[in-house]
């Protein structure tokens, strides 16, 4: 495990390696976070600030919510459908230092309303397609009730979900955050790509 995933995880006082594959299936993919090394150039951005609140699809033990939350002082709300993952997340939430900025819910993805204050969404994979399909359509029900600035960033996006996004006729390419020098190799799905609601 490398030192800096550990490092950041202490200073957040939170445990959130490791993956964990136990509950996945053809439409809910495995519980693995998303690196720090990923997480800080994606809060160094500029798009996520203080006054934003993220939804994290997936949100296994809440990294993303607590890294973000701490880094950029956004609020976060973590979704998570695995009882047992979730609670490794409400745990961390008892003694993380962003606490206070973060909640989770456990429920499936699809059902979830998206509250109107919500104005950024984070994906890495959680789930296939035709979850996702029932996912936007929340997230645009969100957005029409209540029109807003609201970017959906998709880390290391699968062909599928590139597809899907690209075909999209509500949602218009923003931005790329490149994230292939952080990693040994090439590899072309080491980025973050981001859209717009419109």
């Amino acid at each position: 495990m490398n030192q800096l995933e550990t490092q950041w995880d202490k200073l957040l006082k939170i445990k959130t390696t490791g993956r964990d594959d136990s509950h996945s299936d053809q439409y809910r993919y495995p519980y693995e976070p998303t690196s720090y090394l990923v997480l800080e150039r994606l809060a160094n951005s500029g798009l996520i600030r203080k006054n934003n609140t993220l939804i994290d699809y997936g949100t296994g033990k809440g990294r993303v919510c607590f890294y973000l939350s701490y880094q950029t002082r956004c609020k976060s709300i973590g979704i998570e459908y695995d009882e047992r993952i979730f609670q490794g997340a409400m745990e961390n939430k008892e003694r993380a230092v962003a606490s206070n900025r973060t909640a989770f819910a456990l429920c499936n993805a699809e059902n979830y309303e998206v509250p109107k204050e919500v104005d950024r969404c984070y994906f890495f994979n959680p789930f296939s397609v035709e979850i996702f399909q029932s996912v936007l359509a929340r997230i645009y029900e969100s957005y029409y009730e209540n029109p807003r600035e609201l970017l959906l960033f998709f880390y290391y996006p699968s062909e599928e979900y590139v597809s899907k996004l690209m075909t999209e006729e509500q949602l218009m390419f923003y931005d790329e955050i490149d994230t292939s020098d952080l990693f040994p190799g090439e590899d072309a799905r080491e980025r973050i790509l981001i859209f717009q609601v419109c």
